[in-house]
């Protein structure tokens, strides 16, 4: 007797170009062969190549959100243009006025003096492009209440906030208070380009970011956080996140406790470490904790020298790296970087080659969501302006969709899966036919 399927899909074809077909049942594939025997509702691929679905493994989804809800000033010139942006953008006077991608080469960090004459009439707060800064104006101050204020609030010589917050995010939040973004046009949008899973990698995620992110995408959730951060429904516990800063790192035994800590928890910690000094202390807590241990990872690893590789090697340490920033920002590293250090950036390939687990990531909102573009700058690294940069870290078109697939496709395996057609031009980005989320269609054509 034929088998029933939930879902037939018919006429896909594999990586190599093979005739593939696929069954689904109850969430999981049943069958997969070049023509499944089976009968129920089926789906015809008309050539596209089926693969796993893709997984960004670094993002922060609220803030993510809040961007799509929030002026977007990364190409603004000048101040005139960013002054332009957020006075066309803004609403009834007194209503908030939210700005994220700001470049302190436009005019400097604005205190809330400046901020005041840009746009004198609402609160307003601005994010700079690193994620590390919110710039406040009087109006937004006064709606944060009285002092005390914590470190991260920086004072002027009168000892008055100046405007600027320094990695206040979860502070801030709790001040400003409102209801949170909604998540529903993101998780359309990561289905559109075939993503069926998440890593939201909130340094301060704990019970109440768990309860506010769990199921709240179609998308399977990995939670990083803090130690406290509980298991639970609707997401996957990921590592403790340790949000090293090369401006103002602890004490190195600081770290070193919390990775024991993480460790009594059962739990794997994720470092970020965007420069050379951040990963070389992450390194020696590492070691001073005791050495890693596995699911360990390194986040972001946006400089890791020739001679760092063979200890990363060594540790088993998983580097998740950001290939979308050299398209995004690769010529701005271009201007600012000795030539000699380029090839630093972001590696993928040289890790690859000497063993290192790699994963990819956007870091969305401060890099594109979109992971196939993050996946062509991985084969090609290729700038925005043209330009390329480490050449030698090229790698192919498997290893580079292997950064973003978590699992291949086999018999008994949840159907995490996609459609998609990806031209054969190196400059081209994949078309995603049909996205599956545990066997339910999330997004079609």
């Amino acid at each position: 007797m034929s088998e029933r399927f939930d879902l037939l899909i018919r006429n896909a074809r594999d990586a190599s170009g093979a005739n593939l077909s696929i069954g689904i049942s109850d969430g999981r594939i049943a069958a997969m062969s070049p023509d499944v025997e089976g009968f129920g509702p089926e789906y015809d691929a008309r050539g596209q190549t089926a693969g796993p679905g893709l997984h960004d493994h670094h993002l922060h989804l609220l803030a993510t959100a809040a961007r799509m809800e929030s002026v977007d000033l990364a190409d603004a010139a000048n101040a005139d243009a960013a002054i332009a942006r957020l006075r066309t953008s803004a609403g009834a006077p007194g209503t908030w006025v939210r700005a994220i991608g700001y470049d302190e080469r436009t005019a400097g960090l604005p205190d809330r003096v400046l901020l005041d004459a840009w746009l004198p009439d609402h609160p307003l707060r601005i994010q700079d492009r690193t994620g590390a800064f919110w710039l406040l104006n009087g109006a937004a101050l006064e709606k944060l209440g009285s002092p005390p204020f914590p470190d991260c609030v920086e004072r002027d010589g009168d000892g008055r906030p100046s405007g600027r917050i320094w990695r206040g995010d979860a502070w801030l939040r709790d001040r400003i208070g409102g209801a949170p973004p909604s998540l529903d046009a993101l998780g359309a949008r990561f289905a559109r380009w075939g993503v069926t899973g998440v890593t939201d990698a909130g340094a301060s995620n704990g019970a109440a970011e768990a309860k506010l992110l769990a199921m709240a995408m179609p998308q399977h959730l990995v939670l990083m956080g803090t130690e406290d951060l509980p298991a639970g429904d609707g997401y996957t516990l990921g590592p403790v996140k340790l949000l090293l800063d090369e401006n103002d790192l602890p004490e190195i035994e600081t770290v070193a406790a919390r990775i024991a800590a993480a460790r009594a928890h059962r739990r794997p910690v994720a470092a970020h470490c965007v420069t050379l000094g951040e990963l070389v202390f992450f390194l020696q807590a590492l070691a001073q904790a005791g050495g890693s241990r596995p699911g360990d990872r390194i986040e972001h690893g946006g400089i890791i020298p020739e001679s760092l590789i063979g200890d990363i090697a060594a540790a088993a340490l998983t580097v998740v790296t950001q290939p979308n920033f050299i398209h995004d920002r690769g010529d701005r590293y271009r201007a600012q970087m000795d030539e000699q250090d380029l090839g630093d950036l972001y590696r993928t390939g040289s890790l690859l080659c000497r063993g290192v687990r790699v994963l990819g990531g956007s870091d969305a909102p401060y890099g594109d969501a979109n992971p196939w573009i993050a996946i062509r700058a991985a084969t090609d690294r290729r700038t925005r302006g043209g330009a390329i940069i480490g050449p030698d870290e090229r790698i192919g078109r498997p290893a580079a969709l292997a950064l973003y697939q978590s699992r291949p496709l086999r018999v008994g395996a949840p159907a995490d899966l996609i459609l998609y057609d990806w031209a054969k031009d190196s400059g081209a980005l994949a078309d995603v036919g049909l996205t599956l989320i545990g066997g339910t269609i999330a997004w079609q054509r």
